[in-house]
């Protein structure tokens, strides 16, 4: 398996980065304002063409578009135009999820094996999920939060998990998503791992504010335990 890099990116001047960005093994989605020195980073680390856009007029890719490999799902805030980018991008799926609630990074988590969802979604936006993804759901909650997209980062070789979630919930999201898992923190102590950690198989951008500790937690997590390349 190729080298794991991880690198420490601040991006719109300040350290939660997963709320801008979304990486699969295939691509990564950000801003279409992202500034060449972080798009170069970006691109250096994931190894993975990238797709620039809004969503909703929004930066927040992150938390308002969720996917993996297989496919993509926006918030019904998205628009025309949007969705119609991302499409002609990207040779996936591009769907709008069918429910309330316009955050959809923060609904669901995902890797080319399985979703794990927010428990009590919309059973349309369930079996939505399923068909564009092409994975195993299933709701659950973990950590006692039910916004699980906010606290897992998941890839195809790892994946990191709120400090509070039990050994119970980790042995079940191991065996769920099929690779290892631990807890840990971003940008010095943050548990919603998610706002400052974007990552795929390749590597992982970290928020300026994360510490050495927490780096190494990181890239034993998601990337196997080898050495840090900062």
């Amino acid at each position: 398996m190729a080298k794991f890099e991880v690198a420490i990116l601040n991006l719109m001047g300040n350290s939660n980065i997963g709320v801008y960005i979304h990486a699969t093994d295939r691509f990564v989605i950000v801003p279409e304002d992202i500034d060449s020195e972080a798009e170069t980073v970006v691109a250096e680390v994931l190894k993975v063409d990238i797709v620039k856009t809004l969503v909703g007029g929004s930066r927040l890719i992150g938390v308002l578009l969720a996917g993996n490999s297989k496919g993509v799902l926006v918030g019904s805030t998205a628009r025309e135009e949007e969705i119609k980018r991302l499409r002609d991008a990207l040779d996936v799926p591009v769907e709008v999820l069918p429910s309330k609630n316009n955050a959809v990074g923060n609904l669901i988590a995902a890797n080319d094996k399985a979703a794990l969802v927010y428990p009590g979604l919309e059973r349309e936006s369930v079996q939505l999920i399923r068909d564009v993804l092409d994975v195993e759901v299933e709701e659950r909650a973990i950590a006692g939060v039910g916004t699980v997209g906010s606290v897992i980062v998941v890839t195809n070789r790892g994946g990191l998990v709120h400090p509070d979630a039990t050994e119970e919930e980790v042995e079940f999201l191991s065996e769920f998503f099929g690779v290892p898992f631990m807890t840990g923190t971003v940008n010095f102590g943050v548990s919603f791992v998610r706002t400052g950690l974007v990552a795929n198989s390749n590597g992982a951008l970290v928020g300026g504010e994360t510490r050495g500790p927490e780096l190494a937690r990181i890239q034993m997590a998601l990337g196997g335990g080898e050495e840090n390349e900062q």
